[in-house]
């Protein structure tokens, strides 16, 4: 699973969270865009193909189901962002939301609090 996932992939993959277990169409109603079947269903192939999704028959039809939790994905995920875009330092990635101003001094606040409460 160690292939980047295109924003398609990972757009279902998080609508598989959602779902659970389900066909093609479950996972398309938790999509946020409206794609052609065969997309989607091209797209949970290569997500299945990548690891990500697991496959069973279920009468004549596959159903899907994640093959990682949703937290080992974030993890996974995040590690990866932090990697390629913050050289690797969860502190350059604090101070990106700093100066985007998208964290507040309270909610620094908290993170540190919450950082001390872990130690």
């Amino acid at each position: 699973m160690k292939e980047k996932l295109t924003q398609q992939e990972e757009q279902a993959l998080q609508a598989s969270f959602k779902t659970g277990e389900g066909n093609i169409k479950m996972i398309m109603e938790n999509m946020d865009d409206e794609l052609p079947y065969t997309t989607v269903a091209s797209t949970i192939k290569n997500l299945e193909r990548k690891g990500y999704l697991q496959s069973r028959m279920v009468g004549n039809a596959y159903v899907y189901k994640p093959s990682i939790t949703e937290d080992e994905f974030k993890k996974t995920f995040m590690s990866s962002v932090v990697k390629d875009y913050f050289d690797n330092s969860y502190k350059e990635l604090v101070n990106f939301f700093v100066e985007q101003k998208k964290l507040s001094a309270k909610e620094l606040q908290e993170i540190i609090a919450l950082i001390e409460k872990g130690k």
